[in-house]
């Protein structure tokens, strides 16, 4: 599943290409999940709609339109959004080229359109589809813009999908309402964190902090990131964790996640960023896939990797006292 930082970086790419282009087609593949919309609304709200805005919320994209409508976009585990301006010529329903009418409309507007915009881009899980011909047998939704440009929905697994909503009503969506803060909004804070991740007092304190309904977008990666960072063992109850650590790890968390955005994601193999380009986050990584290296605070103790909550889970042996050998410290000092 992508993270924050991912699902960010391919917001920024499409925020600077799709804004202005206008729908006049949707195409989908095989795969009605995909693309759960009632053919009326889609004839009424997508096509002839002008994109305004790319935004996200969580691990969420959402593609604004002024038919006052949002295509509310999840990539899930292998979803892919590519982007074609120039390649390829754009399907009908039965898989034939436009009609020649269609043809002059989509000329007069690529005239207009500025030369700038004229880019390819890509951004989700890494295959052959990010810069093959397309459709290809991924392809589940493709929309054709009337400069005849195109966006193709990709998705090897079927899990991904794109709902027209209206926009008014995008907040009040299940999973809207559950999703916590935004970690990276300046209006979110410590105390803010501190209190929700509180609710789950009795939880241990990495599961606790994957959970959307604390805070937003946080995933395996930067998890183990953060809680290296804030000196906290990914098994110690939240119970056992001060304000002030709390504190600390909300901190570290928004330094991490920024800097992987600045690198436009991590090297996971699930996720490369809007321009087809793995992240560069992973070559700053301290404990996530690093088990078996030297520490970079104790390079006498090796990374360690195990399993907290069914995840995947790196630490430092140093760093991260684990519950029970803080415990027994605790007790020795008390006495």
């Amino acid at each position: 599943m992508p993270e924050l930082p991912e699902v960010e970086t391919v917001r920024r790419g499409l925020a600077e290409l799709l804004p202005g282009r206008r729908v006049v087609r949707a195409t989908v593949f095989a795969s009605p999940k995909s693309f759960p919309n009632a053919p009326g609304q889609v004839e009424q709200f997508l096509y002839g709609a002008g994109v305004t805005a790319v935004r996200r919320r969580a691990k969420v994209l959402l593609i604004e339109l002024d038919s006052g409508y949002t295509l509310v976009t999840h990539l899930k585990m292998t979803g892919q959004l590519v982007f074609r301006a120039t390649s390829n010529q754009p399907v009908t329903r039965d898989g034939a080229t436009p009609a020649s009418s269609r043809q002059r409309d989509v000329e007069v507007d690529r005239v207009a359109e500025p030369a700038a915009l004229k880019t390819d881009f890509a951004g989700g899980h890494p295959s052959d589809s990010l810069i093959g011909e397309l459709p290809d047998r991924s392809t589940r939704v493709q929309l054709e813009f009337a400069d005849g440009s195109r966006l193709f929905f990709n998705d090897q697994r079927k899990f991904g999908w794109l709902q027209l909503v209206p926009t008014a009503e995008v907040p009040d969506m299940p999973f809207m309402q559950k999703v916590g803060p935004e970690p990276l909004d300046p209006q979110t804070t410590a105390a803010q964190f501190v209190q929700r991740i509180r609710r789950r007092n009795g939880s241990l304190i990495k599961p606790a902090f994957l959970d959307q309904s604390v805070i937003a977008g946080v995933g395996n990666i930067y998890a183990d990131e953060a809680l290296w960072a804030a000196r906290i063992h990914p098994e110690t109850r939240v119970r056992e964790v001060t304000d002030a650590q709390l504190n600390t790890l909300f901190t570290e968390l928004k330094k991490v996640l920024q800097l992987s955005i600045d690198q436009g994601g991590s090297t996971d193999k699930n996720y490369v960023d809007a321009e087809g380009r793995r992240g560069n986050y992973l070559r700053f990584a301290h404990v996530f896939r690093r088990q078996g290296q030297a520490c970079h605070r104790h390079p006498d103790q090796e990374i360690i990797k195990t399993k907290v909550g069914g995840r995947g889970t790196h630490t430092c042996p140093v760093c991260q006292c684990p519950p029970e050998r803080t415990a027994i410290i605790d007790n020795l000092t008390k006495n």
